[in-house]
């Protein structure tokens, strides 16, 4: 049995609960509490989620790495200062950092999405250039809204918009690039 065989894949149910399990946390923390409450818990959910992940895959991705540190220390300056503007930039650091790391790797011919998303879509690079340029204009693009909600609007609406909002737009996202992907891909995956 080789090493690959022997981690399991993160896939399935698991995945998405480490994936948007702290983010569920955060916001019923928010309606039940205040953002202190839900800051704090989504720390505490953070922590749980990279457990959970070296308990159940054997690995911890380097996008939840990097998300658990920003996390901490943007929640642990919200906490320690009393300020909810470190939380609510999370956010567009977050996107700005991976926009960055996105673009820069395209400028270098590295396509560092392709990495990450290859075992679920297999093309050529010309097609990851591509998704790689759109992903950085969205995460861009969502960046500077978050800016906007938070610096104009209620903390409620802005919880509302990184829970609900901010997940319906990165839906509608991937579904927009999903033609894309199916002209790329080659004949056998479409079939599957």
């Amino acid at each position: 049995m080789t090493d690959t065989e022997s981690t399991p894949k993160p896939a399935g149910w698991p995945k998405l609960l480490i994936d948007f399990g702290p983010l569920v946390v955060f916001f019923a923390s928010f309606k039940l509490g205040d953002i202190w409450l839900a800051t704090a818990t989504f720390m505490a959910a953070s922590v749980a989620a990279m457990i959970a992940s070296k308990i159940l895959f054997k690995t911890i991705s380097p996008l939840l790495k990097i998300t658990f540190v920003i996390v901490m220390v943007m929640g642990g300056l919200t906490l320690y200062l009393q300020d909810e503007t470190f939380v609510k930039m999370k956010l567009t650091i977050i996107n700005s950092l991976f926009a960055a790391v996105l673009l820069f790797g395209l400028l270098r011919g590295k396509l560092y999405i392709k990495m990450v998303m290859e075992l679920a879509f297999e093309m050529d690079d010309a097609a990851w250039r591509i998704l790689t340029r759109n992903y950085v204009i969205f995460l861009i693009v969502m960046a500077v809204v978050n800016e906007v909600i938070w610096r104009t609007q209620t903390t409620d609406f802005w919880v509302n918009f990184k829970t609900f909002g901010y997940t319906i737009a990165t839906i509608a996202f991937m579904a927009t690039q999903m033609p894309m992907l199916m002209k790329y891909m080659p004949d056998d995956d479409k079939k599957s």
